[in-house]
């Protein structure tokens, strides 16, 4: 029933998004202000039939298939654990899916990637990954932060788009939407975080710095009104490229309404 709440809560919003929170320094207001939200067409009455389609079509969904969901494995979960999985994580295993997608490099060749991320966003990812490839639009990497040891760093530097990793927001002790698997970085090094630390600029990836001015012209580059950014914006995420106190080109994130409502629910069950 943790499922249904979650799903009812998320019918009550508006998706159709403005504003931001910061997600790799400076912490603001995310509000969902008024509009027809792509989650409003889930109704109480819907609810529990719609959990039990989600959770059937999972199960049903083959490997052969080039864009599918399946539950986090035994062998996926050990490989996550003091990875992307630490202690103190207050997502439960059954919280968190992986979504299996194609994708297209820069130079035209097709890959396999994974993403985990929080079963209430996986279909919508998964739709956008989708479509993203069926219009060739460009990711790199795509696979599990573990692979990198669960290292963000690291795995920015690969150009590695991803959204699990439990992990707090950079100089805070604040848990970060991407450790819910709510938040989602597409090709993170050509599409750097950007902020004034102390009056001095700061790059995360540090090897992003070439990209921080996004007035050049360079593969991989996240742009207002392009695809990758119509795709996220009319499933309901906020751009980091649009936060004012800082520029977090990579990042795509539900509203705060969301994580905390997930947080509460998570912290209930401890």
């Amino acid at each position: 029933m943790k499922y249904v709440r979650i799903l009812l809560f998320l019918a009550g919003l508006s998706f159709i998004l403005s504003g931001c929170s910061g997600e790799c320094g400076d912490l603001q207001g995310s509000a969902a202000p008024e509009g027809t939200g792509p989650w409003e067409s889930v109704t109480q009455e819907s609810a529990e039939s719609l959990e039990s389609t989600a959770r059937e079509s999972i199960a049903q969904e083959s490997p052969e298939k080039d864009f599918y969901i399946s539950e986090i494995d035994d062998e996926m979960f050990s490989g996550m654990q003091g990875r992307s999985y630490r202690e103190g994580c207050p997502v439960p295993r059954e919280d968190l899916v992986c979504v299996h997608a194609l994708h297209v490099d820069a130079g035209g060749v097709t890959h396999t990637g994974e993403m985990i991320c929080n079963r209430c966003i996986a279909d919508r990812v998964l739709g956008i990954l989708e479509e993203l490839y069926e219009n060739n639009y460009p990711i790199e990497r795509m696979e599990p932060v573990d692979s990198y040891g669960g290292d963000d760093e690291r795995s920015m530097e690969a150009n590695n788009s991803s959204c699990f990793n439990f992990r707090m927001v950079s100089n805070t002790n604040v848990i970060s939407k991407h450790g819910m698997g709510l938040a989602v970085d597409i090709n993170p090094l050509y599409n750097p975080c950007v902020r004034k630390v102390n009056g001095v600029l700061s790059v995360e990836p540090e090897t992003g710095k070439p990209y921080a001015d996004r007035t050049g012209d360079f593969e991989y580059k996240i742009v207002k009104d392009d695809l990758c950014y119509r795709l996220f914006r009319e499933n309901g995420f906020v751009w980091g490229g649009e936060w004012k106190s800082l520029k977090d080109y990579q990042h795509f994130e539900v509203p705060d309404e969301v994580s905390d409502e997930l947080m509460k629910e998570y912290l209930q069950a401890k």
